[in-house]
């Protein structure tokens, strides 16, 4: 099964702790110099904060992970963003998080604290989809076996992009890489192997905002 969790659109929270003030960013990166850049614009827009503590996530089996606690206490910065990340199981993600000194110090706890909190609200306010390999199907049927196929693909919860209506049908529609097997042997048993199915390539896609799209590799 390849599919994956991974950021569709970035978020941001806040969190306060005796008038220290965290600020969390989330941006979708695919590689440390993409975070990097991200993270020189966080720099430069918080230019007077005194820490921007980051943590990435990026890739799968293995992934890469780094963090940073750029100058706070070791342990308590980059290490509870990491956490919080990982507790989301997603991948190809960059979390910054901008500290403004509130003037009172917060000990380690009350660091982990803060840098937990303001990551969770960051990715709650973050969109996450689910990543899906597959292939791009056309199935021509005769209106006798459009009802079976529209009953296997609702069965399945299969992504249908388009339905064509002339003397025959063209059912076009996105099937999950482990479901594909299984799904045309039913196709062909449901229509006595009336209906022809076309395999028009591999993909990446997600149920988004917008629906069901087809994503970049």
């Amino acid at each position: 099964m390849d599919r994956y969790d991974t950021v569709y659109r970035g978020g941001k929270g806040e969190y306060t702790e005796k008038k220290s003030r965290f600020i969390a960013e989330v941006y979708p990166v695919v590689s440390e110099e993409e975070a990097f850049i991200y993270l020189e614009e966080v720099k430069k827009r918080y230019w007077d904060a005194r820490h921007h503590c980051w943590a990435y996530v990026i890739g799968r089996n293995p992934a890469s992970e780094r963090m940073s606690d750029d100058g706070e206490p070791s342990g308590t910065a980059g290490k509870p963003i990491l956490e919080v990340i990982r507790g989301r199981n997603v991948t190809n993600v960059f979390v910054v998080v901008t500290r403004y000194f509130g003037g009172t110090l917060l000990g380690t706890g009350g660091l982990v604290r803060a840098y937990t909190a303001a990551s969770a609200a960051a990715l709650s306010d973050t969109v996450i989809i689910t990543r899906i390999f597959g292939y791009k199907l056309a199935i021509h049927t005769d209106y006798t076996g459009l009802g079976k196929i529209q009953y296997l693909i609702a069965s399945r919860d299969l992504y249908v992009q388009d339905t064509a209506y002339t003397d025959r049908v063209v059912i076009s529609l996105l099937v999950p890489e482990e479901e594909r097997g299984a799904f045309e042997k039913e196709v062909m048993e449901g229509t006595n192997g009336q209906a022809v199915i076309e395999n028009k390539g591999e993909c990446w896609f997600a149920r988004t905002e917008q629906g069901v799209e087809i994503l970049d590799a």
